[in-house]
């Protein structure tokens, strides 16, 4: 196991350097990200992912940025959970999609937040501090610091205390 975790952290190194050589600024983060394997962080059209410290990505997470990205201190993912800040248009039915270029609305995941696995983060998507993306949920708008998000319902942090 020990093995397991030094070739993660020596695999994670190595890839560190390699986003510092590709993106430049385009991509930062604080002291202590880690990750396992399998992701992915692609900046493009002068876009930008901002991580705080202590982020931790499970398992084949994918952050893709066109305008920007922001996760807060000490946030945690799920395996498989994607990050987009930007979507196809769609609306004109005389192009193909791939042609119609990109909607696109900044995303932000508060501190000390926990993201499950197989989230989907759209853009626009707004999380507060201290929220719990249950595994599976796809957001899109704001939700509010403190909350518990879970595919039957939305409910607050104060009502799991008392649940």
């Amino acid at each position: 196991m020990i093995f397991i975790k030094l070739w993660y952290r020596f695999t994670g190194f190595l890839l560190k350097i390699l986003y510092k050589i590709l993106y430049s600024n385009s991509i930062r983060w604080g002291k202590s990200l880690h990750f396992r394997k399998g992701l992915q962080l692609t900046v493009e059209q002068g876009g930008a992912i901002v991580i705080g410290d202590n982020v931790f990505f499970n398992n084949y997470c994918a952050v893709h940025a066109l305008e920007k990205i922001e996760i807060g201190s000490e946030t945690i993912f799920g395996e498989n959970v994607r990050i987009y800040d930007h979507n196809h248009r769609f609306s004109d039915t005389e192009h193909a999609i791939k042609e119609q270029g990109y909607s696109v609305a900044p995303v932000t995941i508060g501190e000390h937040c926990w993201i499950g696995s197989n989230v989907t983060l759209l853009k626009g998507a707004h999380i507060g501090a201290n929220c719990v993306i249950g595994s599976g949920c796809v957001i899109s708008k704001q939700i509010p610091a403190n909350t518990v998000v879970r595919l039957e319902q939305n409910i607050t942090m104060e009502e799991v205390r008392h649940a």
